[in-house]
């Protein structure tokens, strides 16, 4: 039965080739390398994030997402560099990527601590499929033996804007790959279409009073193939030490695709997340997403823990915004 769930979630996935099928985590906001490489730099010291998402508990062979980025600006202040590892397992598919950021970041206005950067990210994708998480039967002359692969060159490209109370950027990834997996006609009908997609994010701070900031974000991520995802999130930051905040999960028609299959379901969920500053130098966060859409009555919901070290100190003192 397990295997046959598995299978099950699997082709599935093969049957929404043309849906959005990069990784999906909350606490980007906390980290815009994992969909930005202009963000390199940003934190103005050396920072290492990681996460782990656990999505749609219940359901075997669900996906789940391991992460670790690590980035730091150079003394000038003008160049970042980061360093992005990310594996994903749905089923008996799995992803793992790589990439190498850079970021030249610009003094915008009379404010130093105003900033445009613009980033590159060069890397590679490798999909792979582990044939014996599948039972096979004499008409599945698909499903592979043992565990193939396939690698793919790849690049991501974005700009970045930000000052001590806002940001906001544009960004692209999986340039490189989608050409060349379809340059290469892959044979293997369980590894799925690798698309480009596009981020749009935004983000402000009000302050309150001294203890207390409130910042809404916004995150856009789109596809051109299916429904473009919403992100809406708020947040108080309370004392220096803490991010308590809720967010919205939408699946929205921003524009008219042709192609877009008028059946499919408007996926959508609402969660919870919570940041905290151990010290100056660690920081804890969790998320729980619900799912609103048909699957919640089959799934406990999803569940994402981070941990972030910064290492050393801020390579200048003054505001920061805190993201």
């Amino acid at each position: 039965m397990k295997k046959l769930l598995i299978l099950t979630l699997v082709l599935l996935n093969i049957k929404s080739v043309h849906a959005q099928q990069d990784a999906q985590f909350s606490q980007y906001m906390f980290n815009g390398l994992y969909i930005n490489p202009a963000y390199a730099g940003y934190k103005e010291q050396a920072n290492i994030h990681s996460f782990y998402r656990s999505q749609w508990t219940g359901f075997e062979g669900a996906p789940q997402t391991m992460s670790v980025a690590g980035d730091m600006v150079l003394e000038n202040g003008n160049v970042g560099l980061g360093l992005l590892l990310s594996n994903d397992f749905t089923g008996a598919q799995s992803n793992f990527s790589a990439y190498a950021n850079y970021s030249y970041r610009l003094q915008v206005g009379e404010s130093e601590f105003s900033r445009l950067s613009f980033g590159l990210a060069a890397g590679f994708v490798q999909q792979g499929i582990d044939g014996d998480k599948l039972t096979a039967n004499d008409f599945d002359q698909y499903v592979p033996l043992g565990k193939p692969t396939e690698t793919f060159p790849d690049a991501r490209a974005g700009i970045f804007y930000s000052t001590p109370t806002m940001f906001a950027g544009f960004s692209a990834d999986n340039l490189l790959a989608s050409h060349f997996q379809a340059e290469n006609h892959s044979k293997s009908i369980l590894l799925p279409k690798i698309n480009r997609h596009y981020y749009l994010t935004a983000g402000v701070i009000f302050p309150i009073n001294d203890d207390v900031k409130f910042k809404p974000t916004i995150l856009f991520k789109d596809d051109r193939q299916t429904f473009t995802n919403v992100d809406i999130n708020a947040f108080v930051f309370l004392y220096e030490r803490f991010w308590v905040g809720a967010f919205y999960r939408s699946a929205i028609e921003l524009y008219k695709k042709p192609h877009l299959d008028e059946g499919l379901q408007k996926k959508n969920g609402l969660g919870v997340i919570g940041d905290f500053f151990v010290n100056d130098n660690l920081r804890l966060g969790y998320a729980f997403d619900y799912s609103l859409s048909n699957i919640r009555s089959y799934s406990y919901g999803s569940h994402e823990i981070s941990i972030s070290f910064a290492l050393g100190p801020r390579r200048r003192e003054g505001p920061v915004c805190y993201f």
